[in-house]
Protein backbone atom coordinates (compact mmCIF):
# COMPACT_ATOMS: atom_id res chain seq x y z
CA UNK A 1 0.00 0.00 0.00
CA UNK A 2 1.46 3.15 -0.91
CA UNK A 3 1.03 6.39 0.56
CA UNK A 4 -0.34 9.94 -1.70
CA UNK A 5 1.41 13.24 -1.75
CA UNK A 6 2.05 15.52 1.19
CA UNK A 7 -1.36 16.77 3.04
CA UNK A 8 -2.93 19.61 2.31
CA UNK A 9 -2.31 22.03 5.73
CA UNK A 10 -5.27 22.73 8.37
CA UNK A 11 -5.50 26.48 6.86
CA UNK A 12 -5.76 25.56 3.13
CA UNK A 13 -8.80 23.19 3.75
CA UNK A 14 -10.46 25.87 5.99
CA UNK A 15 -9.93 28.38 3.17
CA UNK A 16 -11.41 26.33 0.43
CA UNK A 17 -13.98 25.36 2.77
CA UNK A 18 -14.86 28.81 3.31
CA UNK A 19 -14.30 29.84 -0.41
CA UNK A 20 -16.59 26.86 -1.23
CA UNK A 21 -19.25 27.72 1.34
CA UNK A 22 -19.66 31.65 -0.29
CA UNK A 23 -19.84 30.83 -3.48
CA UNK A 24 -23.05 28.82 -1.94
CA UNK A 25 -24.17 31.36 -0.22
CA UNK A 26 -23.28 31.12 3.51
CA UNK A 27 -21.23 32.84 6.28
CA UNK A 28 -19.52 30.89 7.90
CA UNK A 29 -21.21 30.94 11.41
CA UNK A 30 -18.92 32.02 14.87
CA UNK A 31 -19.81 30.23 17.96
CA UNK A 32 -18.11 28.41 20.94
CA UNK A 33 -20.74 25.42 21.34
CA UNK A 34 -18.53 22.94 19.28
CA UNK A 35 -16.54 22.98 16.50
CA UNK A 36 -16.46 22.17 12.95
CA UNK A 37 -13.25 19.37 11.83
CA UNK A 38 -11.70 18.06 9.24
CA UNK A 39 -10.70 14.20 9.54
CA UNK A 40 -7.73 14.90 6.71
CA UNK A 41 -5.51 16.72 9.03
CA UNK A 42 -7.78 16.02 12.68
CA UNK A 43 -7.88 19.93 13.21
CA UNK A 44 -11.03 22.13 13.82
CA UNK A 45 -12.03 24.57 11.35
CA UNK A 46 -14.44 26.52 12.70
CA UNK A 47 -16.56 27.56 15.63
CA UNK A 48 -20.09 26.66 15.79
CA UNK A 49 -22.94 27.55 17.76
CA UNK A 50 -26.27 25.07 18.32
CA UNK A 51 -29.24 24.85 18.34
CA UNK A 52 -30.64 24.54 22.70
CA UNK A 53 -34.07 23.18 23.04
CA UNK A 54 -35.92 26.71 22.52
CA UNK A 55 -34.33 26.39 19.09
CA UNK A 56 -35.33 23.04 18.42
CA UNK A 57 -39.20 24.06 19.79
CA UNK A 58 -39.25 26.59 17.74
CA UNK A 59 -38.34 24.87 14.64
CA UNK A 60 -41.43 21.85 15.90
CA UNK A 61 -43.81 24.63 16.04
CA UNK A 62 -43.02 26.28 12.52
CA UNK A 63 -42.88 23.51 10.61
CA UNK A 64 -45.67 21.90 11.98
CA UNK A 65 -47.44 25.07 11.29
CA UNK A 66 -45.76 24.93 7.38
CA UNK A 67 -47.38 21.52 7.18
CA UNK A 68 -51.16 22.76 7.52
CA UNK A 69 -50.32 25.00 4.70
CA UNK A 70 -47.83 22.66 2.51
CA UNK A 71 -50.22 19.27 2.48
CA UNK A 72 -52.74 20.89 0.19
CA UNK A 73 -50.13 22.19 -2.08
CA UNK A 74 -50.94 20.20 -5.31
CA UNK A 75 -48.15 18.03 -5.32
CA UNK A 76 -46.96 18.91 -8.99
CA UNK A 77 -46.09 22.25 -7.33
CA UNK A 78 -44.10 20.45 -3.97
CA UNK A 79 -42.30 18.93 -7.60
CA UNK A 80 -40.56 22.07 -8.46
CA UNK A 81 -39.58 23.21 -5.31
CA UNK A 82 -37.68 19.79 -5.10
CA UNK A 83 -36.97 20.34 -9.40
CA UNK A 84 -35.42 23.75 -8.36
CA UNK A 85 -33.22 22.15 -5.78
CA UNK A 86 -32.00 19.72 -8.29
CA UNK A 87 -30.91 22.36 -10.77
CA UNK A 88 -28.93 24.67 -7.98
CA UNK A 89 -27.09 21.13 -6.45
CA UNK A 90 -25.76 21.18 -10.30
CA UNK A 91 -24.89 24.24 -10.13
CA UNK A 92 -22.58 23.99 -7.04
CA UNK A 93 -21.59 20.21 -7.59
CA UNK A 94 -18.04 20.79 -7.09
CA UNK A 95 -18.36 22.99 -4.03
CA UNK A 96 -20.56 20.63 -1.96
CA UNK A 97 -18.10 17.87 -2.67
CA UNK A 98 -15.61 19.70 -1.76
CA UNK A 99 -17.15 20.09 1.88
CA UNK A 100 -17.85 16.77 1.73
CA UNK A 101 -14.20 15.68 1.32
CA UNK A 102 -13.38 17.99 3.82
CA UNK A 103 -15.41 16.81 6.42
CA UNK A 104 -15.99 13.31 5.87
CA UNK A 105 -12.79 12.70 4.25
CA UNK A 106 -14.08 10.97 1.26
CA UNK A 107 -12.24 10.94 -2.08
CA UNK A 108 -13.08 12.96 -4.87
CA UNK A 109 -14.39 10.72 -6.78
CA UNK A 110 -16.94 9.22 -4.42
CA UNK A 111 -17.72 12.99 -3.40
CA UNK A 112 -18.87 13.93 -6.46
CA UNK A 113 -20.75 10.47 -6.26
CA UNK A 114 -22.91 11.19 -3.63
CA UNK A 115 -23.43 15.00 -4.89
CA UNK A 116 -25.11 13.37 -8.09
CA UNK A 117 -26.93 10.98 -5.93
CA UNK A 118 -28.56 13.75 -4.03
CA UNK A 119 -29.30 15.30 -8.17
CA UNK A 120 -30.31 12.16 -9.06
CA UNK A 121 -33.07 11.70 -6.19
CA UNK A 122 -34.41 14.77 -6.73
CA UNK A 123 -35.14 13.68 -10.40
CA UNK A 124 -36.55 10.65 -8.97
CA UNK A 125 -39.27 12.92 -6.64
CA UNK A 126 -39.80 15.43 -9.41
CA UNK A 127 -41.36 12.57 -11.45
CA UNK A 128 -42.70 11.14 -7.83
CA UNK A 129 -44.71 14.14 -7.23
CA UNK A 130 -46.96 13.10 -10.36
CA UNK A 131 -47.36 9.62 -9.67
CA UNK A 132 -48.85 9.27 -5.60
CA UNK A 133 -51.08 6.67 -6.76
CA UNK A 134 -53.69 5.16 -4.87
CA UNK A 135 -55.91 2.09 -6.38
CA UNK A 136 -59.62 2.00 -6.84
CA UNK A 137 -60.63 -1.37 -5.48
CA UNK A 138 -63.60 -4.10 -6.64
CA UNK A 139 -66.75 -3.46 -3.78
CA UNK A 140 -68.91 -6.34 -3.33
CA UNK A 141 -71.96 -4.38 -2.84
CA UNK A 142 -73.57 -2.94 -5.48
CA UNK A 143 -73.19 0.60 -6.44
CA UNK A 144 -70.15 0.90 -4.36
CA UNK A 145 -66.42 1.42 -4.82
CA UNK A 146 -63.34 1.33 -2.84
CA UNK A 147 -60.39 3.59 -3.20
CA UNK A 148 -57.40 3.59 -1.44
CA UNK A 149 -55.94 7.19 -1.41
CA UNK A 150 -52.67 8.39 0.24
CA UNK A 151 -52.37 11.51 1.59
CA UNK A 152 -48.93 13.53 3.66
CA UNK A 153 -47.62 12.59 7.57
CA UNK A 154 -46.41 15.74 9.06
CA UNK A 155 -43.49 16.75 9.88
CA UNK A 156 -40.11 14.41 9.32
CA UNK A 157 -37.72 14.91 11.81
CA UNK A 158 -34.20 13.61 9.67
CA UNK A 159 -31.20 12.42 11.43
CA UNK A 160 -28.63 11.59 9.68
CA UNK A 161 -24.78 10.53 10.07
CA UNK A 162 -21.59 11.37 9.06
CA UNK A 163 -20.23 8.96 6.47
CA UNK A 164 -23.08 9.99 4.03
CA UNK A 165 -23.19 13.88 5.12
CA UNK A 166 -25.66 15.29 2.38
CA UNK A 167 -26.80 11.81 0.76
CA UNK A 168 -29.70 10.51 2.93
CA UNK A 169 -30.78 13.81 3.97
CA UNK A 170 -31.89 14.23 0.56
CA UNK A 171 -33.30 10.85 0.14
CA UNK A 172 -35.32 11.92 3.12
CA UNK A 173 -35.53 15.41 2.18
CA UNK A 174 -36.65 15.15 -1.91
CA UNK A 175 -39.42 12.08 -1.35
CA UNK A 176 -40.61 13.85 1.77
CA UNK A 177 -41.39 17.05 0.23
CA UNK A 178 -42.74 15.77 -2.65
CA UNK A 179 -44.98 13.69 -0.75
CA UNK A 180 -46.38 16.93 1.06
CA UNK A 181 -44.64 16.66 4.23
CA UNK A 182 -42.18 19.44 5.94
CA UNK A 183 -38.50 18.45 7.54
CA UNK A 184 -36.49 19.22 10.46
CA UNK A 185 -32.75 18.12 9.85
CA UNK A 186 -30.69 16.89 12.72
CA UNK A 187 -27.42 16.37 11.26
CA UNK A 188 -24.21 14.25 12.42
CA UNK A 189 -22.36 17.04 14.40
CA UNK A 190 -18.80 15.97 12.38
CA UNK A 191 -20.74 17.71 9.68
CA UNK A 192 -22.13 20.89 10.14
CA UNK A 193 -20.42 22.43 6.68
CA UNK A 194 -21.84 20.48 4.35
CA UNK A 195 -25.39 20.54 6.20
CA UNK A 196 -25.20 24.15 6.17
CA UNK A 197 -24.82 24.40 2.40
CA UNK A 198 -27.16 21.96 1.84
CA UNK A 199 -29.84 23.86 4.27
CA UNK A 200 -29.00 27.24 2.12
CA UNK A 201 -29.60 25.67 -1.45
CA UNK A 202 -32.87 24.50 -0.04
CA UNK A 203 -33.83 27.88 1.21
CA UNK A 204 -32.50 29.50 -1.73
CA UNK A 205 -34.88 26.95 -3.89
CA UNK A 206 -38.03 27.86 -1.79
CA UNK A 207 -36.89 31.71 -2.22
CA UNK A 208 -36.69 31.15 -6.32
CA UNK A 209 -40.48 29.17 -6.28
CA UNK A 210 -41.91 31.27 -4.06
CA UNK A 211 -42.02 28.57 -1.20
CA UNK A 212 -41.93 29.49 2.75
CA UNK A 213 -38.81 28.37 3.93
CA UNK A 214 -40.30 26.61 7.16
CA UNK A 215 -41.21 23.69 4.83
CA UNK A 216 -37.74 22.74 6.56
CA UNK A 217 -35.49 23.65 9.03
CA UNK A 218 -31.75 22.50 10.42
CA UNK A 219 -30.79 21.97 13.50
CA UNK A 220 -27.26 21.86 14.01
CA UNK A 221 -26.00 20.06 17.84
CA UNK A 222 -26.07 17.23 19.77
CA UNK A 223 -28.17 14.41 20.69
CA UNK A 224 -29.96 16.36 23.00
CA UNK A 225 -31.67 17.84 19.62
CA UNK A 226 -32.06 14.56 18.33
CA UNK A 227 -33.74 13.14 21.52
CA UNK A 228 -36.69 16.09 21.50
CA UNK A 229 -37.58 14.96 17.63
CA UNK A 230 -38.09 11.55 18.84
CA UNK A 231 -40.14 12.84 22.13
CA UNK A 232 -42.06 15.26 20.70
CA UNK A 233 -45.75 13.73 19.24
CA UNK A 234 -45.82 16.76 16.65
CA UNK A 235 -42.83 14.85 14.62
CA UNK A 236 -44.91 12.46 12.57
CA UNK A 237 -42.11 10.18 11.70
CA UNK A 238 -38.14 9.59 12.72
CA UNK A 239 -36.05 8.53 9.85
CA UNK A 240 -32.74 8.19 11.64
CA UNK A 241 -29.62 6.90 10.59
CA UNK A 242 -27.13 5.72 12.88
CA UNK A 243 -25.70 2.06 14.48
CA UNK A 244 -28.04 -0.41 15.79
CA UNK A 245 -27.47 0.99 19.46
CA UNK A 246 -28.82 4.50 18.30
CA UNK A 247 -32.11 2.27 16.97
CA UNK A 248 -32.41 0.33 20.17
CA UNK A 249 -32.87 3.69 21.57
CA UNK A 250 -34.83 5.90 18.94
CA UNK A 251 -37.37 2.68 17.92
CA UNK A 252 -39.25 2.53 21.51
CA UNK A 253 -39.16 6.00 22.20
CA UNK A 254 -41.00 7.17 19.19
CA UNK A 255 -43.36 3.76 19.49
CA UNK A 256 -44.11 4.85 23.16
CA UNK A 257 -45.79 7.89 21.71
CA UNK A 258 -47.36 5.52 19.09
CA UNK A 259 -44.85 7.79 16.44
CA UNK A 260 -43.85 6.28 13.01
CA UNK A 261 -40.14 5.56 12.61
CA UNK A 262 -37.83 4.53 9.67
CA UNK A 263 -34.77 3.56 10.76
CA UNK A 264 -31.11 2.48 8.87
CA UNK A 265 -28.80 1.16 11.20
CA UNK A 266 -26.06 -1.18 11.22
CA UNK A 267 -24.23 -3.94 8.30
CA UNK A 268 -22.17 -7.02 8.52
CA UNK A 269 -22.56 -7.28 4.73
CA UNK A 270 -21.14 -10.68 3.09
CA UNK A 271 -20.40 -11.64 -0.65
CA UNK A 272 -20.32 -15.19 -1.23
CA UNK A 273 -17.34 -16.00 -3.67
CA UNK A 274 -18.47 -19.10 -5.97
CA UNK A 275 -16.21 -21.43 -7.77
CA UNK A 276 -18.04 -20.59 -11.16
CA UNK A 277 -16.90 -16.80 -10.07
CA UNK A 278 -15.32 -14.43 -12.78
CA UNK A 279 -12.54 -13.69 -10.01
CA UNK A 280 -11.29 -10.29 -12.53
CA UNK A 281 -14.58 -9.03 -11.55
CA UNK A 282 -15.01 -10.55 -7.80
CA UNK A 283 -11.60 -8.48 -7.32
CA UNK A 284 -12.59 -5.36 -8.27
CA UNK A 285 -16.32 -5.42 -6.54
CA UNK A 286 -13.85 -7.24 -3.22
CA UNK A 287 -11.96 -4.36 -3.12
CA UNK A 288 -14.32 -1.31 -3.49
CA UNK A 289 -16.49 -2.24 -1.22
CA UNK A 290 -14.29 -3.76 1.33
CA UNK A 291 -12.03 -0.41 1.55
CA UNK A 292 -14.05 2.18 -0.58
CA UNK A 293 -14.81 5.24 1.64
CA UNK A 294 -12.13 3.69 4.23
CA UNK A 295 -14.60 1.30 5.16
CA UNK A 296 -17.06 3.67 6.61
CA UNK A 297 -20.35 2.94 4.42
CA UNK A 298 -22.97 0.82 5.95
CA UNK A 299 -22.76 -1.09 2.83
CA UNK A 300 -19.33 -2.20 3.30
CA UNK A 301 -18.35 -5.71 2.67
CA UNK A 302 -17.21 -6.55 6.52
CA UNK A 303 -17.27 -10.84 5.44
CA UNK A 304 -15.90 -12.67 2.32
CA UNK A 305 -17.05 -16.33 2.26
CA UNK A 306 -15.20 -18.04 -0.83
CA UNK A 307 -15.13 -21.77 -1.90
CA UNK A 308 -12.34 -23.73 -0.61
CA UNK A 309 -11.53 -24.81 -4.11
CA UNK A 310 -10.71 -20.92 -4.46
CA UNK A 311 -10.04 -19.34 -1.70
CA UNK A 312 -6.05 -19.59 -1.76
CA UNK A 313 -6.36 -18.03 -5.11
CA UNK A 314 -8.58 -15.31 -4.27
CA UNK A 315 -6.91 -14.57 -1.10
CA UNK A 316 -3.72 -14.19 -2.99
CA UNK A 317 -5.31 -11.89 -5.84
CA UNK A 318 -7.23 -9.78 -3.11
CA UNK A 319 -3.90 -9.07 -1.23
CA UNK A 320 -1.93 -8.20 -3.96
CA UNK A 321 -4.57 -5.59 -4.94
CA UNK A 322 -4.63 -4.09 -1.06
CA UNK A 323 -0.61 -4.00 -1.48
CA UNK A 324 -1.34 -0.87 -4.41
CA UNK A 325 -4.39 1.05 -2.50
CA UNK A 326 -2.74 4.36 -2.96
CA UNK A 327 -3.66 6.04 0.96
CA UNK A 328 -3.78 9.58 2.16
CA UNK A 329 -5.33 12.86 0.63
CA UNK A 330 -8.79 12.33 -0.33
CA UNK A 331 -8.41 15.51 -2.41
CA UNK A 332 -5.38 14.09 -5.06
CA UNK A 333 -7.01 12.43 -7.54
CA UNK A 334 -4.62 9.30 -7.13
CA UNK A 335 -6.08 8.10 -3.66
CA UNK A 336 -8.43 5.19 -3.09
CA UNK A 337 -8.14 5.01 0.50
CA UNK A 338 -8.82 8.61 2.72
CA UNK A 339 -9.00 8.86 6.59
CA UNK A 340 -11.35 7.31 9.42
CA UNK A 341 -13.59 10.24 10.55
CA UNK A 342 -11.58 10.21 13.87
CA UNK A 343 -8.98 8.84 15.81
CA UNK A 344 -11.81 6.79 18.00
CA UNK A 345 -12.02 5.48 14.91
CA UNK A 346 -8.92 3.90 14.74
CA UNK A 347 -9.30 2.96 18.41
CA UNK A 348 -12.31 0.61 17.39
CA UNK A 349 -10.56 -0.94 14.34
CA UNK A 350 -7.67 -1.58 16.36
CA UNK A 351 -9.41 -2.94 19.15
CA UNK A 352 -11.42 -5.24 16.89
CA UNK A 353 -8.16 -6.71 15.52
CA UNK A 354 -6.94 -7.42 18.69
CA UNK A 355 -9.81 -9.29 19.34
CA UNK A 356 -9.89 -11.18 16.07
CA UNK A 357 -6.34 -12.62 16.50
CA UNK A 358 -6.87 -13.42 20.57
CA UNK A 359 -9.86 -15.73 18.78
CA UNK A 360 -7.80 -17.30 15.95
CA UNK A 361 -7.69 -14.80 13.14
CA UNK A 362 -4.47 -13.96 11.15
CA UNK A 363 -3.72 -11.10 9.41
CA UNK A 364 -3.14 -11.24 6.26
CA UNK A 365 -2.61 -8.12 4.60
CA UNK A 366 -2.81 -4.21 5.82
CA UNK A 367 -3.86 -3.27 9.18
CA UNK A 368 -1.00 -0.44 10.27
CA UNK A 369 -1.22 3.43 10.54
CA UNK A 370 0.23 5.65 8.37
CA UNK A 371 0.75 9.38 8.27
CA UNK A 372 0.96 9.39 12.20
CA UNK A 373 3.90 11.80 12.09
CA UNK A 374 2.59 14.24 9.67
CA UNK A 375 -0.64 14.12 10.74
CA UNK A 376 -0.98 12.85 14.39
CA UNK A 377 -4.74 13.79 15.17
CA UNK A 378 -5.85 12.21 11.72
CA UNK A 379 -6.73 8.14 11.52
CA UNK A 380 -4.99 6.80 8.25
CA UNK A 381 -5.26 2.94 7.97
CA UNK A 382 -4.41 0.59 5.99
CA UNK A 383 -7.49 -1.56 4.90
CA UNK A 384 -7.01 -5.35 6.59
CA UNK A 385 -7.62 -8.91 5.59
CA UNK A 386 -8.19 -10.85 8.15
CA UNK A 387 -8.35 -14.78 7.91
CA UNK A 388 -11.04 -16.73 10.60
CA UNK A 389 -11.79 -19.97 10.38
CA UNK A 390 -15.40 -19.02 11.93
CA UNK A 391 -17.78 -16.58 12.86
CA UNK A 392 -16.49 -15.66 16.07
CA UNK A 393 -18.29 -13.06 18.32
CA UNK A 394 -16.17 -9.96 16.47
CA UNK A 395 -16.87 -11.03 13.47
CA UNK A 396 -20.43 -11.05 13.92
CA UNK A 397 -20.44 -7.42 15.11
CA UNK A 398 -19.98 -4.49 12.47
CA UNK A 399 -16.31 -2.18 13.19
CA UNK A 400 -17.04 1.22 10.94
CA UNK A 401 -13.22 0.59 9.06
CA UNK A 402 -11.90 -1.03 6.47
CA UNK A 403 -11.55 -4.60 7.88
CA UNK A 404 -12.48 -8.02 5.59
CA UNK A 405 -12.68 -11.38 7.56
CA UNK A 406 -12.40 -14.30 4.64
CA UNK A 407 -14.00 -17.92 5.79
CA UNK A 408 -14.51 -20.74 3.83
CA UNK A 409 -17.41 -22.78 2.50
CA UNK A 410 -18.39 -26.19 1.03
CA UNK A 411 -21.24 -26.06 -0.21
CA UNK A 412 -23.63 -23.27 -0.83
CA UNK A 413 -25.95 -24.20 1.53
CA UNK A 414 -23.28 -23.90 3.90
CA UNK A 415 -22.32 -20.39 2.26
CA UNK A 416 -25.93 -18.76 3.11
CA UNK A 417 -26.14 -20.48 6.53
CA UNK A 418 -23.03 -19.01 7.59
CA UNK A 419 -23.72 -15.27 5.57
CA UNK A 420 -27.36 -15.02 6.92
CA UNK A 421 -25.85 -16.12 10.85
CA UNK A 422 -25.52 -12.47 12.06
CA UNK A 423 -27.79 -10.58 13.91
CA UNK A 424 -27.67 -7.33 10.84
CA UNK A 425 -29.09 -8.06 7.03
CA UNK A 426 -28.52 -4.63 5.49
CA UNK A 427 -26.58 -5.93 1.94
CA UNK A 428 -25.07 -9.02 0.07
CA UNK A 429 -24.08 -10.19 -2.86
CA UNK A 430 -22.97 -13.31 -4.62
CA UNK A 431 -20.10 -13.87 -6.95
CA UNK A 432 -20.98 -16.54 -9.94
CA UNK A 433 -21.72 -17.68 -13.21
CA UNK A 434 -23.90 -20.69 -12.11
CA UNK A 435 -27.53 -19.02 -12.75
CA UNK A 436 -29.37 -21.72 -10.33
CA UNK A 437 -26.63 -20.53 -7.70
CA UNK A 438 -27.53 -16.93 -8.48
CA UNK A 439 -31.28 -17.77 -8.27
CA UNK A 440 -30.99 -19.30 -5.14
CA UNK A 441 -29.22 -16.56 -3.72
CA UNK A 442 -31.83 -13.94 -4.31
CA UNK A 443 -34.58 -16.65 -3.41
CA UNK A 444 -36.44 -16.29 -0.13
CA UNK A 445 -34.07 -19.44 1.43
CA UNK A 446 -30.95 -17.56 0.23
CA UNK A 447 -30.07 -13.94 1.52
CA UNK A 448 -32.53 -11.85 4.32
CA UNK A 449 -31.17 -9.26 3.68
CA UNK A 450 -32.68 -5.99 2.29
CA UNK A 451 -30.34 -5.54 -0.52
CA UNK A 452 -28.95 -8.81 -2.50
CA UNK A 453 -26.59 -8.42 -5.67
CA UNK A 454 -25.48 -11.00 -7.82
CA UNK A 455 -21.58 -10.40 -9.79
CA UNK A 456 -21.17 -6.65 -8.06
CA UNK A 457 -20.04 -5.79 -4.82
CA UNK A 458 -22.37 -4.83 -1.64
CA UNK A 459 -21.61 -1.17 -1.89
CA UNK A 460 -22.68 1.27 -4.90
CA UNK A 461 -26.75 1.10 -4.45
CA UNK A 462 -28.66 3.19 -7.13
CA UNK A 463 -31.44 5.76 -6.11
CA UNK A 464 -34.33 3.94 -8.16
CA UNK A 465 -34.51 0.41 -5.89
CA UNK A 466 -35.67 1.21 -1.79
CA UNK A 467 -32.70 1.19 0.36
CA UNK A 468 -32.63 -0.64 3.62
CA UNK A 469 -32.23 -3.91 5.52
CA UNK A 470 -33.85 -6.36 8.04
CA UNK A 471 -32.87 -7.91 11.25
CA UNK A 472 -31.15 -5.18 12.97
CA UNK A 473 -30.57 -2.94 10.54
CA UNK A 474 -33.46 -1.66 11.26
CA UNK A 475 -36.24 -2.74 8.31
CA UNK A 476 -36.46 0.97 7.04
CA UNK A 477 -36.92 1.71 3.75
CA UNK A 478 -35.30 4.95 1.57
CA UNK A 479 -34.76 6.14 -1.73
CA UNK A 480 -36.48 4.90 -4.48
CA UNK A 481 -39.17 2.29 -5.71
CA UNK A 482 -42.26 2.98 -3.20
CA UNK A 483 -40.24 4.01 -0.43
CA UNK A 484 -42.73 7.12 -0.65
CA UNK A 485 -45.19 5.29 1.22
CA UNK A 486 -43.28 5.71 4.55
CA UNK A 487 -43.52 9.57 4.09
CA UNK A 488 -47.47 9.11 3.56
CA UNK A 489 -50.60 7.87 5.12
CA UNK A 490 -52.88 5.70 3.35
CA UNK A 491 -56.73 5.92 3.59
CA UNK A 492 -59.13 3.21 2.12
CA UNK A 493 -62.53 5.27 1.19
CA UNK A 494 -66.01 3.49 0.53
CA UNK A 495 -68.17 5.50 -1.73
CA UNK A 496 -71.86 5.00 -2.11
CA UNK A 497 -73.38 5.64 -5.17
CA UNK A 498 -76.34 3.50 -5.13
CA UNK A 499 -78.83 5.92 -3.49
CA UNK A 500 -79.55 2.87 -0.67
CA UNK A 501 -77.38 1.60 2.19
CA UNK A 502 -75.89 -1.86 1.78
CA UNK A 503 -73.70 -3.51 4.66
CA UNK A 504 -70.77 -5.45 3.83
CA UNK A 505 -71.08 -9.35 4.72
CA UNK A 506 -75.00 -9.04 3.89
CA UNK A 507 -75.50 -7.37 7.62
CA UNK A 508 -79.47 -6.72 8.20
CA UNK A 509 -79.84 -3.80 10.83
CA UNK A 510 -82.52 -1.99 10.06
Amino acid sequence: MTTTRTLPTTDDLRARARAALKRIGVSVPEGTDFAARTPITGDELFGLAAAGPADTEAAIAATREAFLTWRTTPAPRRGELVRRLGELLRDHKSDLADLITIEAGKIRSEALGEVQEMIDICDFAVGLSRQLYGRTIASERPGHRLAETWHPLGVVGVISAFNFPAAVWSWNTAVALACGDTVIWKPSELTPLISLACDRLLDQAAEDVGVPRDVHRLLLGDRAIGEQLVDDARIALVSATGSTRMGREVGPRVAARFGRSLLELGGNNAAVVAPSADLDLAVQGIVFAAAGTAGQRCTTLRRLIVHRDIADTLIARLTAAYAKLPIGDPFDESTLVGPLITTKALDGMQDALTRAQAQGGKILAGGGRRLADAAPRAAYVEPVIVRVDEQTEVVREETFAPVLYVLTYDSLAEAIALHNDVPQGLSSSIFTRDQQEAELFLSAEGSDCGIANVNIGTSGAEIGGAFGGEKETGGGRESGSDAWRAYMRPATNTINYSGRLALAQNVSFL
